[in-house]
Parts: structure tokens; sequence; C-alpha cells
């Protein structure tokens, strides 16, 4: 019986150290945008179960396109709030919407659903 304890408390703390890196330890990629021959920023944002990439870079003064496709039928998902440039979209399951804006200000700046419960940040550098 006393091996049965151990191995559970063992197995628990394991695995409460993987939860705990995971959310808070782990690394995130950052993602830069794109140049496009015409001078726009742009990047792709995937919407399934979050964004993907959630963080990404991009520089001060030059048009910046978000491109967001979602790919889930989550009501959660289905509008995109970036408050920091006075924008926001409905996002049609299924297809590709563009949030175009100019960064004036380097900072860091968050976009999330209308929830809250799927987050990003755009760093503007």
């Amino acid at each position: 019986m006393i091996i049965d304890k151990v191995l559970v408390t063992v197995f628990g703390l394991a695995l409460s150290f993987l939860v705990a890196w995971y959310f808070w330890f782990s690394k995130k990629k950052i993602a830069k945008a794109a140049l496009t021959s015409a001078g726009v920023q742009e990047a792709l944002i995937v919407v399934k179960g979050g964004y993907t990439p959630d963080l990404l870079v991009v520089q001060a003064g030059k048009p910046v396109r978000l491109k967001f496709n979602r790919q889930e039928s989550a009501a959660c998902s289905e509008m995109l709030i970036l408050p920091a440039f006075n924008k926001s979209a409905k996002l049609p399951e299924g297809e590709t919407v563009p949030i175009e804006f100019v960064p004036t200000e380097p900072g860091e700046y968050e976009f999330s659903c209308q929830m809250g419960m799927f987050r990003g940040k755009l760093i503007v550098e």
C-alpha cells in the first residue's frame, strides 16, 4: 500500500511540474511579419484553439496587415479586438479577414477575442 502512495505522489508532482513549465516557463515562438513588395508588413494568424502565432513583431511607422483565418466554430473565436489601434472584426469560419493599421509608437499591444480567452501580443519595435 505504501508503494502505491509513493508512486501516485511522484506522478502527481511530475505532472504538476510539467504543467507549470508549459504555462509559465516554456519559451514562446516569436514570429516576425514579412515585408511585401508594396512595403506592407503582413502576417497570417490562424485562429484555432487560440492564435498561431500569438506573438508577432512589426516595425513602427510601416503599414501592417494581419490576416486572421478562423478554422474553428467556437463562439469565442468569432470576434477579434485590437483596442490599441481601435480595430475589431468579425471572423467568419473558414475565411481570411485582413486587419490593416499603421503602428506609430513602439510598445506591446494585446489582441484578443471578445471574451478575452484567446490572447495574442503585437510587439512594435
